[in-house]
């Protein structure tokens, strides 16, 4: 297997999809805002210092999930995509993506961001195949809880070996933003560093990484 991985926020977006769908539910009315924009706003500077609670962060995601039908959640969502997302969505993601698909790799998103949020835009980008932070649904209703590994830092590793289910892969390119990825960088056997934050720059610039740049 020849495979590509992509990271999606700030690497396939300009934004971070899931600080932004915190914002969005703030700014549709739905959730309390001073409570919400408090706690996702220091969640996602916890990210970027590379000190995030996965597991502490997706359960405050998940709440709002769990006070509503998939219905209405679908309907959001697309709601979402057509408000924050789809201007977000770079250009040069969708041509690296199309050189892949062109050379007959393996397309892979990974995320460590929720499912809910992440596979409908990864779908949007021409990828099917998502390994991220899974929400528990039962009984066809979200539970507010995680399941499997959290999907970052070394848990993408994790997450990858287990999607791979012992199949070799002879060649890899992995494409990120953050350091946060340094792990599933170090795997890939062409690790590109894409409008990478402060400490993936010095990083990419010792390993001999590529450095893009895909902003709009």
């Amino acid at each position: 297997m020849k495979l590509a991985l992509f990271d999606l926020d700030h690497t396939l977006l300009n934004t971070d999809s899931d600080h932004s769908w915190g914002e969005f539910l703030v700014n549709e009315g739905l959730v309390d805002p001073v409570r919400h924009r408090a706690m996702n706003d220091k969640f996602y500077e916890d990210y970027k210092a590379g000190k995030l609670d996965p597991i502490a962060y997706n359960e405050f995601v998940f709440e709002f999930l769990t006070q509503h039908d998939h219905t209405y959640l679908t309907e959001l969502h697309e709601l979402f995509m057509q408000k924050v997302i789809r201007p977000q969505m770079r250009p040069k993601g969708f041509e690296a993506i199309q050189r892949h698909k062109e050379a007959g790799h393996e397309l892979v998103g990974i995320t460590a961001t929720s499912d809910f949020i992440t596979a409908p835009i990864f779908r949007e980008f021409g990828i099917t195949e998502i390994i991220a932070t899974n929400a528990e649904v039962k009984d066809g209703k979200y539970t507010g809880k995680v399941i499997n590994i959290p999907c970052y830092q070394k848990g993408k590793l994790a997450r990858l070996d287990q999607w791979l289910e012992g199949r070799d892969v002879t060649e890899s390119w992995v494409y990120s933003d953050s350091v946060n990825d340094r792990f599933l960088l170090e795997y890939a056997d062409h690790a590109f560093a894409i409008n990478p934050d402060d400490r993936l720059e010095v990083l990419a610039k010792e390993e001999g990484w590529e450095i893009q740049d895909w902003s709009i």
